[in-house]
Order: structure tokens, then sequence, then C-alpha cells
């Protein structure tokens, strides 16, 4: 079977491919994130990230540290090689090698020359081409949006107070959004016969989304 040709198909199929999943993913995560409210979370997240990884940097450079200069570099040069060998750069590689292969065989034959410069058209292809038009076309997907479960060993409220079986209204935070349930305090404070007035704050210690109630505890 021929190089260029095959090359060509899988290119193209895989990359098709690899694009309806990533849309399918793409819609399903937006559907979660105007549920759940996650782009405030995930942003406030990635801010906090940012600010802590920009501290070494200026750390190094504040003091002459050349070598925080050699790790970004060789960091760079990882993750460039890293993300050559995904699986959206292969195809993507495979398709601009197969399609340069084909133009260029007639020319200059199907030798070793014909085979690196139809690679390397093929590089330049996934890096100048489709790599910004990827990037372009998923800017926008968001992660999908936490659970309840995501709140164990979180913060809660005491909505309302407590009555005497240890049981009440209670509000969490999940996502940026407040979603109020039924908590139950744990049995050890039950047993100390705790009271929990409104505005009280508790821990979430286990949840049960099917009913949506938990078990709380005093802080």
């Amino acid at each position: 079977m021929d190089l260029y040709l095959t090359s060509l198909a899988l290119g193209a199929v895989g990359l098709v491919a690899m694009a309806f999943s990533g849309f399918a993913r793409h819609g399903h995560g937006s559907h979660g994130h105007a549920a759940g409210g996650h782009a405030g979370h995930a942003g406030h997240g990635g801010h906090g990230h940012a600010g802590h990884g920009h501290a070494g940097p200026a750390h190094a450079a504040a003091h002459g540290h050349p070598a925080g200069a050699h790790a970004a570099a060789s960091h760079n040069w990882a993750s460039s090689l890293a993300s050559l060998a995904s699986p959206r750069s292969l195809f993507s590689i495979c398709l601009g090698l197969g399609t340069a292969g084909l133009l260029l065989r007639p020319p200059l034959g199907g030798g070793a020359i014909t085979f690196l410069t139809a690679l390397a058209a093929g590089v330049i292809f996934e890096r100048v081409l489709v790599t910004p038009i990827w990037n372009f076309a998923f800017r926008f997907e968001s992660n999908p949006a936490l659970t309840l479960e995501s709140a164990v060993s979180g913060e809660a409220t005491a909505v309302t107070a407590f009555d005497a079986n240890g049981q009440g209204l209670i509000s969490v935070e999940i996502d940026g959004q407040v979603v109020q349930l039924l908590g139950t305090l744990q049995a050890a404070d039950r047993a100390l016969r705790a009271k929990v007035v409104a505005g009280a704050r508790l821990r979430v210690e286990d949840v049960d989304s099917a009913r949506n109630r938990c078990i709380v505890s005093l802080q």
C-alpha cells in the first residue's frame, strides 16, 4: 500500500474522529457549566495557580540565578516534544506528510529526500495551521461541573435551627452556587445533645446525593 496515501487517509480519519469527539465533550461540559456555574470557580483556581507559578521565576531573576532560565528553556523543549507526541499532533503530521508526499513525489521521486521533505512539511502543517485552528475551535471548552460529593469535608451553614432529632436545613456552596439540603448531625454530636442554631458553621462529613441530604458535624 502507498505510504503517502495511507498516511493521508490515517491523518484525515483520525483528525475528523477527534474533532467530533472533542465537540461532543465540549457540548456536555458547557451544559454542566451552565448548571453549576463552574467557570467562576475554575477562573479563581487558575488565577491562584498562575500567581504562584510566577513567583518562582521572578524570585530567581531577582537573585540572578541563570539556572532558572535554563530550566525554563528545558521545560519548553520538553513540552514541545510532548505535544508532538499527542494523538492530535500525530494525526496532523500524518495528514501533512501524506499530502506533501503525494505532491512532491512526481518532481522529486520516491526517495529519502522526498520523505524527509514531506515529514518536515507535515510538522510545519501541524504547528502553523492545525494547532491554531484547533485551539481556536476549543477555546471555550469547560470542565464538567462539580457534584454534591465535592462538598465533603467542606463548610456548610445552618439555614434553620436543628430540631430535637439533630436535623435541619443547611446550605453549601458548590461551583459558586448555593445549594440547600437536609443536614443531620453525626451520632457523636447528637449523643452530646449539641444544639445548632441558624447561621452556625458546620462541617460536611458525608453526602447522600440521591436523597439530597448529608451528615454534618460541629466545627
